[in-house]
């Protein structure tokens, strides 16, 4: 009896084994590729395995039965996730130390840098230091918490900025008080709404204009919703439970689109009055800048009442796309007065790779801030900060 159970079994397994492959071959008919993909070099070869793996049933399932088992048991995702409560996820890197002991300071050694290099080209840099998404959630956070490290980090980091005259708000304070009137930041996403960057953008221009730093412009900007969509996180890549434990995954979130435009008639007079001029104000940051789904650029136009070009870039995080504008030598900086760095305080504990800069223009630029330096820490300096 006991033999032909399992004989049963095996038979059932292997039955099963050989369908689902069957089911799977089916979709090597539908294999193309460009006709001058090369054979001998291994190129065609290594796409029609990419093709198959992709469409072999027992790997998708296997996939989201580990992921689905790991979420639902141990509340845990794939390495880059954390899961927080009420389908809350966050990024590790909010929460892990960082990978080397002096990554902060090499960080605030090449912010300082900045800061001084567009002090002497005559640009005023205003850095917004943007808040953890699991600072201002803390009641989203499981039992897993950030590290001391990370918990300390926006309020030294800001203390700093003070100490080294590197102007800028303390958005922690505005983001938690709009947090109140609406989601400041993404459920399953690293990235803020489109309600939270126009907070950031508006406490920005409070801030420039109560410090004397900018007064705003006479362009004007409308922002339009432009209609809402399911929207699917980046941090539910880190649960891969799609298709088959899809209704077990955290759901998708509602994200309203929004879009900034220059009123017709204000457009037209700044064009006659002015001609051809160019921005006086420029954007540098990450995605939550380069993205337009949260609409930063456009929120900070409609803030300060005035054009600006927009240099962030996603997927490098604040510091090398700032290192690619000064880069491109002073001309490119020529015209500027304001430049507003976005900076999440995650990335101050990220390292970062410059190997696509000339060292020994890095060096002569971080070398320039050695005497100032210096003459902070003798001279401490505490503005007044409006939050």
């Amino acid at each position: 009896m006991k033999r032909s159970l399992k004989l049963t079994y095996i038979c059932v397994f292997l039955g099963l084994l050989l369908g689902l492959s069957l089911w799977s071959i089916r979709d090597i008919l539908s294999f193309s590729t460009a006709a001058d993909t090369p054979i001998l070099n291994g190129k065609l070869a290594h796409a029609f395995e990419k093709h198959y793996d992709d469409q072999f049933v027992l790997k998708k399932l296997g996939t989201n039965i580990w992921a689905t088992m790991d979420f639902l048991l141990f509340g845990e995702g794939r390495p880059g996730v954390v899961v927080g409560r009420q389908d809350w996820l966050f990024t590790d890197e909010e929460f892990k130390p960082a990978p080397q002991g002096d990554v902060l300071q090499k960080n605030w050694q090449l912010i300082e840098a900045v800061h001084a290099e567009l002090n002497r080209r005559g640009v005023t840099l205003v850095l917004a230091l943007l808040p953890a998404k699991a600072r201002l959630y803390q009641e989203h956070v499981g039992d897993v918490q950030p590290v001391a490290a990370q918990q300390q980090l926006y309020g030294k980091a800001f203390a700093r900025m003070q100490a080294r005259k590197v102007l800028g708000p303390n958005l922690f304070g505005a983001l938690l008080r709009a947090k109140a009137h609406g989601s400041v930041f993404l459920r399953t996403d690293t990235h803020w709404t489109p309600f939270g960057a126009e907070t950031v953008a508006n406490s920005l221009a409070h801030y420039l204009e109560a410090t004397g730093q900018w007064q705003p412009g006479v362009a004007a900007f409308v922002t339009e919703e432009q209609g809402r969509e399911l929207y699917k996180g980046d941090l539910l890549s880190f649960l891969p439970m799609d298709p088959y434990f899809l209704s077990l995954q955290p759901p998708a979130e509602t994200l309203v689109q929004r879009s900034t435009r220059p009123v017709g008639e204000a457009l037209e007079g700044d064009a006659a009055l002015f001609g051809e001029a160019l921005p006086e104000v420029a954007l540098v940051g990450t995605s939550y800048s380069a993205n337009p789904k949260w609409n930063f650029a456009g929120a900070l136009k409609q803030a300060l009442r005035s054009e600006l070009v927009n240099y962030a870039e996603g997927g490098h995080g604040p510091l090398l796309p700032m290192l690619k504008l000064l880069q491109r030598g002073e001309a490119e900086t020529a015209t500027l007065k304001l430049l507003i760095w976005e900076f999440p305080e995650r990335y101050l504990m990220q390292p970062n790779d410059l190997s696509g800069f000339d060292p020994v223009w890095l060096q002569r630029l971080t070398s320039a801030v050695t005497d100032s330096e210096h003459l902070a820490v003798r001279q401490p300096f505490t503005p007044v900060v409006r939050d």
